[in-house]
């Protein structure tokens, strides 16, 4: 089967195709044909290493894990002995940054992995950028305990994280405020905004709201600048450590302070996330925003463009060829 591999951290041009042997499932697994996959955030961090402290889990001096691709769709081409939950034919969709494996041909997946049936009327493409950016987003809402009938802003709505964070609150009837540059105004509005701020015309710290939760979703801010627009009890998350990482250690001293506060929670995802998520794109109030398509042979270009830092919602990987 043909793949996409990396033997050395570093940059986008270390990703290899090459072609691996076809798995073959075992008890209680599923092999997965993969159709499609994103290349985004979680994986470029993994490849390049920046943070050394991903090596801990990916391998300290090389990848442990050459295959990439956190997000995957496909159809279900064999089941190990056991399996109950899908049958060879189901079409599925699912997210796995604990062994990868995305970006290849076929994928194996424990039958009680993050995954679940493709909602009807969905394509692969779109199927396959509905957990990466989105399962962080709500971690991160539901960490924070925002209630029906309160009020968000969302700092960076354009990408993955960011247009997904401001979909689910307004599905939670959350008020959002989402900030975003002038180009793609329009687009944030079409998602349901409440205001939208166009950092590039405007100081988002300018506006007349108050917030319970900012989730600045491009770690382009800081707790000191947002302070001035949460309330009382507001609470600040970013996606990113922040200056000398103060997102990491401001949590704790939450105790010693008064006023609004910093969360900076680790993010999990369960197969009930993945239903849940599914659930929302199925009934029209969550839709993936893609930006570009690349076939897996254009692999490097695609992480290239992801690293520009300009990408609106996600990046797709077409892997199946036929």
């Amino acid at each position: 089967m043909k793949a996409a591999i990396y033997t050395e951290y570093g940059p986008p041009e270390n990703i290899k195709i090459t072609t691996l042997p076809r798995p073959v499932p075992q008890a209680k697994e599923v092999l997965i044909k993969v159709k499609a996959s994103t290349v985004n955030r979680t994986d470029c961090g993994f490849r390049s290493a920046e943070y050394f402290i991903s090596r801990f889990w990916s391998g300290l001096f090389k990848p442990n894990k050459p295959v990439l691709g956190c997000d995957f769709a496909g159809e279900i081409a064999e089941v190990g002995d056991g399996v109950t939950q899908f049958k060879v034919g189901d079409k599925v969709y699912g997210f796995n940054d604990k062994t990868f494996g995305g970006h290849q041909e076929y994928l194996i997946q424990p039958e009680d992995a993050p995954m679940d049936l493709i909602p009807e009327g969905i394509s692969f493409e779109t199927a396959a950028a509905l957990t990466e950016g989105s399962h962080y987003a709500l971690f991160n809402i539901r960490a924070s305990g925002i209630k029906p009938g309160q009020k968000a802003m969302v700092y960076g709505a354009t990408g993955a994280i960011g247009s997904a964070a401001l979909q689910i609150l307004k599905s939670m009837d959350i008020w959002v405020t989402a900030v975003c540059p002038t180009k793609q105004v329009e687009l944030i509005k079409s998602l349901g905004a409440d205001e939208v701020i166009d950092y590039q015309s405007q100081d988002f710290r300018t506006t007349t709201h108050r917030f319970d939760l900012v989730i600045d979703a491009v770690g382009k801010s800081s707790f000191g600048e947002c302070k001035k627009v949460l309330n009382n009890n507001g609470i600040y998350i970013s996606t990113e450590l922040g200056k000398n990482w103060e997102n990491v250690w401001l949590p704790l001293m939450k105790p010693l302070m008064k006023g609004p506060s910093v969360m900076f929670p680790l993010p999990t995802i369960s197969k009930e996330d993945v239903s849940y998520l599914g659930n929302l794109a199925k009934q029209g109030k969550f839709k993936p925003l893609i930006d570009r398509t690349y076939p897996l042979d254009q692999i490097v270009e695609a992480y290239n463009y992801v690293e520009t830092k300009q990408k609106v919602g996600n990046v797709v990987l077409k892997i199946d060829s036929e």
